[in-house]
């Protein structure tokens, strides 16, 4: 089953993936110049790079809910409940929060072509990209199985010396939290989208998120189907990896927009798809600041294996356990 669930997951990408650089060659890409106020990337890179940060913080939801309902079996069956109450909840406390930073954003100027707009765009790209950088690290690092999962199974075990109502109201709350942190990261990463696309392409993306995530659900929840959580995990962090540098091309071009950073041209010839998917453009600060993350998030990574694996072993002593995926829901 998960050979078989692995390869048409890997089909299903390949082909939509094929597809999509296809659509971007036949009909052309924008002139990645850094001066230009709209269209850099296109309709379909919209839709993909929302549609993988939905799924991504989709995926940790279900994780962390499966974690806490994973003992709540034969007389604990009817607890699950309050947990899925306090997760609907979430869902609906997240939309609030989209329609809330919608009208903080325009309150502050963040609707048309003024200077202010392009202040608000620039300043609300930078927001994300740091959240997006921490939250990467967060998960190559392994904090969020050892630390968000660790606090929500001890929270659940306190819970359950509990009876009555403060035992019903904790489940609900521990409900709400594994989900509304991941629907609050989304709210924020999506709004510089919004300013510079348009909320009808963000919303096709964050339906297709939101399609692949009930679906995971439904066979973990429902099918009762043991999945391979962990590579799906790494695999859409590389995505989300992808998605990090487009969103750092696209903030460069509005922080110089917005006159927060000048615009040095560099003499590269570079593809029109480029820009018009990765919002890769030919100037030293747009390329410089995506290098940078990369070694940053890279390095980061080896950086931490290092010292939490490989030099306890070079000195004589135990290395940390290496973080596990929580267990299937059955």
């Amino acid at each position: 089953m998960r050979r078989l669930l692995g390869l048409a997951l890997c089909a299903a990408g390949s082909v939509v993936f094929a597809l999509l650089v296809w659509a971007a060659v036949e009909h052309g890409g924008n002139v990645p110049d850094p001066t230009a106020s709209a269209g850099r990337l296109s309709h379909g890179a919209v839709v993909l790079d929302s549609g993988l940060l939905v799924f991504r913080e989709g995926l940790e939801a279900i994780l962390v809910l499966a974690a806490v309902t994973a003992s709540f079996l034969g007389a604990h069956l009817p607890l699950r409940r309050p947990v899925a109450a306090g997760a609907g909840a979430a869902l609906l406390a997240s939309v609030a929060t989209w329609f809330l930073a919608v009208g903080v954003i325009g309150a502050l100027g963040g609707a048309g072509d003024s200077q202010a707009s392009l202040d608000v765009q620039a300043a609300t790209g930078l927001l994300a990209v740091v959240v997006l950088v921490i939250v990467l690290n967060w998960f190559f690092h392994g904090v969020y199985w050892t630390g968000w999962i660790g606090h929500h199974n001890r929270r659940r075990k306190e819970l359950l010396a509990r009876d009555g109502r403060g035992l019903t109201f904790g489940l609900a709350l521990l409900g709400f939290t594994a989900v509304y942190r991941e629907g609050f990261e989304v709210v924020l990463f999506l709004q510089n989208l919004r300013l510079q696309y348009g909320g009808g392409a963000v919303l096709e993306g964050v339906l297709v998120g939101l399609a692949l995530t009930a679906a995971v659900g439904a066979l973990t929840f429902l099918a009762h189907h043991r999945l391979p959580y962990r590579r799906m995990l790494v695999l859409t962090g590389i995505f989300i990896g992808g998605v990090l540098l487009v969103m750092i091309g696209e903030s460069v071009q509005e922080l110089q927009l917005a006159g927060w950073l000048p615009t040095t041209a560099v003499s590269l010839h570079l593809p029109d798809w480029l820009g018009l998917w990765f919002a890769v453009f030919p100037n030293a600060q747009g390329l410089a600041a995506q290098v940078l993350a990369a070694v940053v998030v890279i390095g980061s990574y080896f950086l931490a294996d290092h010292l939490r694996f490989r030099r306890p072993r070079q000195r004589g002593l135990a290395p940390a356990r290496r973080p596990e995926a929580p267990p299937a829901y059955y």
